[in-house]
This record gives structure tokens, sequence and C-alpha cells, in this order.
């Protein structure tokens, strides 16, 4: 273990996952408000908010979640039985399968979306500041380790 460390350290890392945390809660909780599971949210959010260049497919969105394959098809099936995605065809490859929210679902986001704003606005400052504090022991912490490494070539 690193004898640099200090207990700041251990606390910005703290602070840092309690603010994610807090925001996440408020998520989960915005979600099932709004009558969608988190995941079903995380789901339409990355959808909707997919780069131009890519293809919104199950794949795609189960790497965005960083979950299984299986587990996307699972989400995107409720989710199409809800009315909030539906899937069409690919264009020059038919086996391809594309997703796309449905009215239902882009309202239902838009919704989630101001609400969310309101969250980061108020919530905002403590987590940037937790985040900063906490990259701020990282950079110190290469700083210090570079600091031994020209002095050991030194001596």
């Amino acid at each position: 273990m690193d004898k640099g460390l200090t207990s700041a350290d251990f606390q910005s890392l703290a602070n840092l996952r309690h603010q994610i945390r807090r925001f996440l809660h408020f998520s989960e909780q915005a979600s099932r408000s709004a009558g969608l599971e988190p995941r079903q949210h995380q789901v339409i959010l990355a959808i909707k908010g997919l780069p131009e260049n890519a293809r919104p497919r199950i794949g795609e969105i189960a790497e965005r979640l960083q979950i299984q394959h299986h587990s996307a098809v699972e989400l995107v099936n409720r989710l199409a039985a809800g009315g909030y995605v539906r899937r069409r065809r690919g264009g020059q490859d038919r086996r391809e399968v594309l997703l796309a929210l449905t009215p239902k679902g882009e309202k239902v986001l838009r919704e989630l979306l101001l609400h969310h704003r309101a969250e980061l606005q108020s919530a905002g400052p403590a987590l940037v500041r937790a985040l900063h504090d906490a990259m701020r022991g990282i950079q110190s912490s290469r700083s210090h380790k570079s600091t031994l490494t020209r002095n050991r070539r030194t001596a």
C-alpha cells in the first residue's frame, strides 16, 4: 500500500462516492415516480443520448449500461410492452434491430430530464467539489510518486 496516502485521501473518495450515491438515489426515486424502474430509465436515456455515430442496438445499450446482452433484451422487452420503446429493422441488414423511443418514451424521458436538471442545479456543486477534491488527491499522489522516483535516481 502507498505510504503517501492520508486520511484526507480516504475522506475525499468516501465523500465523492457519497455524493454520487445521493444523486443516484434521487435518480432512482424520480424514475420510480415516473412509472419506470431505474434501469428502464437508463435504457431510454441511453437510446436518446447515444452519440450520432452509434447505432441504437441492444448490444450498444448493454455496453452503455455495463450489463449482459440478455439483461438488456429483457429491459427492452418490458419497455416495449409498456409502450416506451419500439423496435424496427435496420436499413441494409434486415436482421439488424434498431431501438427508438415512442412518443410516450420521449415524454417521460423529457420530464425526467427536467427533474434531473433541477437536482443537478442544487446538488451539482457538492458533487463537482467532491470530484475535484478526489482528483486533487490523485494529482498530489502522482506528484509525490514522481518526486520519489527523481530522488531515487539522483541518490
